[in-house]
């Protein structure tokens, strides 16, 4: 019997982790693929707190896995099938085995879209992107592409033009839904109706290639390009309706990270967020540990881990 079953290995369950072990509750962290997250693919990081020059996403969580070890926490890598988590104890079904927990934190992150671009798998982390906040300065003065339809996209084109010399934002509806009005973004061309059809280059981003009409393709030459499709959806299915969740699978949670079904809580891309980024799955985890602590142990208050 476990203190706590941590669902998700990335920025949030890895966080979450170093936290519930450090507080001396036992500890399990479940991953089916721990190199495969978001952040483990990214290429590089330079924004990270504490974290001085450019770090590999996946050298920056092994840090935050193996931190967590030392504090006591186990971690298995399997596929979880189900769950049940409406009694008291919480129960996880995998392809190995079930495990019990007296609590649960959900960290299981978003899901990708179902096909990508030919080309985008390959270039992942070497000049393909998901994110400009968090890539954008490597793009200083070079010409990229924004492929998207939403508000999302537009705010991430944005914060591209702080950096890129060149944008070219291929939008493949006729407009960016949920936008009523579309601001000029300094040295930035709309492509309305555009198609990505292949992300070019060997071993760095070289070119997209688009359909603009009927029969109609042409080659945009860019030396990146920031993917901000639809499809990204939380990796929340396998709670089968046991944990209440908003009309596109975001779990519903306090600011403590708990859900209304007692011992079940979230932290990272499984809740709403203003912005994606590792620190914030980070401080995610911490929340949801210390509220963990607190359920566990029946405090009346969070316990601060300062010493």
């Amino acid at each position: 019997m476990y203190d706590v079953i941590i669902i998700g290995a990335g920025p949030a369950g890895a966080s979450a982790a170093i936290y519930t072990a450090r507080g001396n509750l036992k500890t399990l962290v479940i991953d089916k693929a721990p190199n495969t997250g978001a952040l483990a693919i990214t290429h590089k990081i330079a924004n990270y707190p504490g974290v001085i020059g450019a770090k590999s996403g996946k050298e920056l969580l092994d840090t935050m896995r193996e931190q967590a070890k030392g504090f006591g926490a186990e971690f298995i890598q399997t596929t979880i099938t189900a769950v049940d988590v409406e009694d008291e104890t919480k129960v996880v079904f995998t392809a190995d085995g079930m495990y019990e927990g007296k609590s649960i934190i959900i960290a299981t992150g978003s899901k990708g879209r179902n096909r990508m671009l030919p080309g985008e798998e390959n270039l992942l982390g070497r000049g393909v992107s998901t994110c400009a906040t968090c890539d954008g300065a490597f793009f200083e003065g070079k010409t990229v592409a924004v492929i998207g339809d939403s508000e999302e996209a537009l705010e991430e084109a944005q914060a591209l033009s702080k950096f890129a010399e060149k944008i070219h934002f291929v939008v493949p509806r006729p407009e960016l839904q949920g936008v009523h009005h579309t601001p000029e973004i300094p040295g930035t061309d709309i492509l309305y109706k555009a198609k990505p059809l292949e992300v070019l280059g060997t071993n760095k981003v070289e070119g997209l290639r688009i359909r603009t009409g009927v029969g109609t393709e042409e080659v945009l030459e860019v030396d990146g390009v920031f993917v901000f499709l639809s499809g990204s959806k939380p990796g929340t299915d396998f709670l089968q309706g046991q944990v209440p969740l908003d009309e596109e699978g975001f779990m519903i949670l306090d600011s403590s990270m708990q859900s209304s079904v007692p011992g079940v809580f979230g932290a990272g891309e499984v809740r709403r967020t203003p912005v994606k980024q590792a620190v914030v799955a980070a401080a995610d985890g911490a929340i949801a540990a210390m509220a963990v602590d607190k359920f566990i142990n029946k405090r009346a208050q969070f316990i601060p881990q300062y010493k």
